[in-house]
């Protein structure tokens, strides 16, 4: 049996699906995959939980089954979050470093919390809540574009941040559903972020790079450029749409229009358009036949309406010119044949897939874009246990320290 300090689980709930990725720190020190836990999603609408019960039976399904491979309980997980509800804004903090505005002194890292602390003082309206603060660079008196400014000397520290903001109501239902199905919430993390952190090379990011996460309900965006987040936004467009769009256009069930948006998605290029397709009727309605060529004209219009609201963030960024390495593609929308190739023309940039990696034992199942961001929230949290480790470690030898210190003095 692992031990608990050793185990982290990321936890994904979807539009589409709810997953549950439980890992464990092996021998080398290094993460590897314990178990996969995939439940369908119930009780949500547009991105956001419209009921709440039925959400956390997914949750309870999709954790049973991963206790059930990985062999141990799971207690805690780190929750991604996302949805139309998700803003970005850009902020910036200052404070003085000594007791006047002209003296100076050496910047301490107490400094950058609190310089960062100021840069998150915004007014934001009652319904809002921080998800995620990202510092950007500091500035020290007049030099710009500083990373660490921790032991450089000046009388001014300010630091631009971008700031993730979630509607309370709707970040505090996923946390609830998670709660309810007997886990506690060890961190919250905007889904692109994770996904991020499993798909994007640090290359990547230093040369700029879009990331856009196409779920069930919404698609996630999120730009880089010089080695942090510059933008974040969210499109109200997903696969679920297309679905919609097949559904309405060819007169067919919800399920079988999904089927066939997978069968056009993963269909060989040079097989005939005029190939025909069973299109299975709504109630006692007898089933038809359509063409591939049919299902394209109902996929496409959407298709470019999607990747023109990318372009449209994107150019809102401000790093439209910025990104050297081009676009990421993540998310199980992502897998959606042809959209690649359609956003290549459209963005004039290269633009590739982005499949999931960083763990040990992912095996043919998780190199998959569809478990991005359940990767990547592993990845964070391991990240983070790495950072608080580092941190008491320190303050371990500081105490110490201290002490032989004191009994020399």
């Amino acid at each position: 049996m692992a031990r608990k300090d050793h185990i982290l689980v990321g936890l994904d709930l979807g539009s589409v699906k709810t997953c549950a990725l439980v890992c464990r720190l092996n021998e080398e020190g290094k993460l590897e995959v314990a178990g996969l836990g995939v439940a369908e999603s119930r009780g949500w609408r547009k991105g956001v939980i419209v009921n709440l019960d039925l959400t956390v039976l997914a949750v309870k399904k999709a954790v049973e089954a991963a206790e059930a491979a990985a062999g141990v309980s799971i207690d805690s997980a780190y929750v991604g979050v996302a949805g139309p509800h998700i803003k970005g804004v850009n902020s910036r903090g200052a404070i003085t470093l000594g007791k006047t505005s002209a003296a100076t002194r050496e910047v301490e890292r107490d400094d950058l919390r609190r310089v960062i602390q100021a840069a998150q003082g915004i007014t934001l309206p009652e319904d809002r809540q921080l998800l995620d603060v990202l510092p950007q660079k500091f500035l020290l008196d007049s030099q710009d574009g500083i990373r660490d400014p921790v032991g450089m000397e000046g009388a001014r520290l300010e630091v631009d941040v971008h700031l993730v903001t979630a509607s309370a109501s709707a970040s505090q239902n996923v946390v609830t559903a998670v709660n309810r199905a007997g886990v506690e919430v060890q961190d919250t993390v905007f889904e692109p972020l994770a996904a991020g952190e499993a798909c994007l090379t640090p290359d990547e990011r230093e040369l700029g790079v879009a990331l856009v996460d196409i779920g069930g309900g919404s698609t996630d965006l999120i730009v880089y450029h010089a080695g942090v987040v510059q933008h974040t936004a969210v499109i109200p467009v997903g696969g679920e749409h297309f679905t919609n769009d097949i559904a309405v256009g060819l007169r067919t069930p919800i399920p079988e229009a999904e089927k066939m948006k997978k069968a056009w998605g993963e269909r060989d290029p040079a097989e005939p358009a005029d190939t025909l397709l069973e299109v299975p009727g709504v109630g006692e309605r007898p089933s038809r036949v359509a063409s591939y060529a049919m299902l394209s004209e109902v996929i496409e219009p959407r298709a470019i309406e999607l990747i023109e609201l990318m372009q449209a963030e994107i150019g809102r960024s401000g790093c439209e010119r910025q990104l050297g390495a081009g676009v990421v593609l993540t998310g199980g929308g992502a897998k959606l044949g042809g959209l690649a190739g359609l956003a290549e023309q459209a963005f004039g940039r290269p633009v590739r897939l982005g499949v999931p990696s960083g763990l040990e034992g992912m095996g043919e199942t998780l190199p998959d874009a569809a478990f991005a961001t359940a990767v990547g929230l592993a990845i964070h949290g391991n990240r983070l246990r790495l950072l608080r480790d580092s941190r008491e470690s320190k303050g371990l030898f500081e105490r110490l320290w201290k002490g032989v210190r004191s009994m020399g003095a």
